[in-house]
């Protein structure tokens, strides 16, 4: 597929995802989100791609979906536009690789959204954070409902939401919604310090964390618990595993094999 509103770009076993819609501050059309959908099915199925960097050209993340393509939709269009968001967001999150924010601007409503969906968000000191939805006369519709709780909380969620509020980026990670803050010039050299980080660790163990954590989080904590076991166990039947334990008893640095 030929992307308009995506530039994707590879430094080794790292790939780069950049929102490109810079003269609509990266709004969420449904050509972007059909383009997202896509090339992250063509990542999950990258064998030679660890980790994914998802960020945004100019001044903006994402600064929410398009309010231009959402103006004169119906219930059921809208309910239908909400689904295919949140089932784009749904595949990042759930993707067989770490995909870390990058947020180098704004990152609102639906922007926000996205961020969400990611494992980890670094974002640069300018950004700013807020779901909007509210003074729109609508909900958060891409998941906003149900992963902001799930990240900062209930009652801070709540008042996100209500309030519409926008938030700087020191706010963001003071309440637990961004990783780090760093100055705009180092944002994309810390995201990819931090990819080559954990691309360094055993990939198969990185993946079933990341599965165990994904999935406990949505169950009760005994399900949870098995979760993990189960894929703990697993990791016993991989060559990582032997090579990591091999090394550190012979106190030796370790070199994972990749796919």
């Amino acid at each position: 597929m030929e992307y308009t509103k995506l530039i994707v770009e590879k430094q080794e076993n790292i790939c780069i995802v950049k929102v490109n819609n810079p003269e609509a501050l990266n709004a969420l059309s449904s050509v972007v989100l059909r383009e997202l959908d896509d090339v992250f099915t063509v990542i999950g199925k990258d064998e030679a791609t660890d980790i994914v960097i998802l960020t945004g050209v100019g001044r903006s993340f994402v600064a929410g979906a398009d309010i231009s393509e959402m103006s004169n939709l119906n219930a059921a269009e809208g309910k239908a536009f909400g689904e295919l968001g949140a089932k784009v967001f749904r595949k990042i999150e759930l993707l067989n690789k770490v995909v870390i924010a990058a947020v180098n601007g704004f990152a609102l409503g639906g922007g926000c959204e996205l961020a969400m969906a990611c494992d980890i968000r670094i974002a640069s000191s300018k950004a700013k954070f807020g779901q909007p939805e509210v003074g729109l006369g609508i909900t958060p519709g891409f998941s906003g409902t149900q992963r902001l709780p799930r990240i900062v909380g209930l009652g801070k969620a709540k008042e996100l939401i209500y309030t519409a509020d926008v938030i700087h980026a020191e706010e963001a990670c003071r309440i637990g919604l961004v990783n780090k803050v760093v100055e705009p010039e180092m944002l994309l050299e810390e995201c990819l310090n931090m990819a080559r980080k954990i691309a360094s660790k055993a990939p198969l163990a990185v993946q079933y964390s990341k599965e165990a954590i994904n999935r406990g989080m949505e169950a009760d904590i005994e399900t949870g618990i098995a979760i993990e076991n189960y894929l703990f166990g697993l990791c016993f039947s991989t060559e990582d595993q032997k090579e990591g334990m091999r090394a550190f008893l012979a106190k030796q640095e370790v070199t994972f094999q990749k796919k």
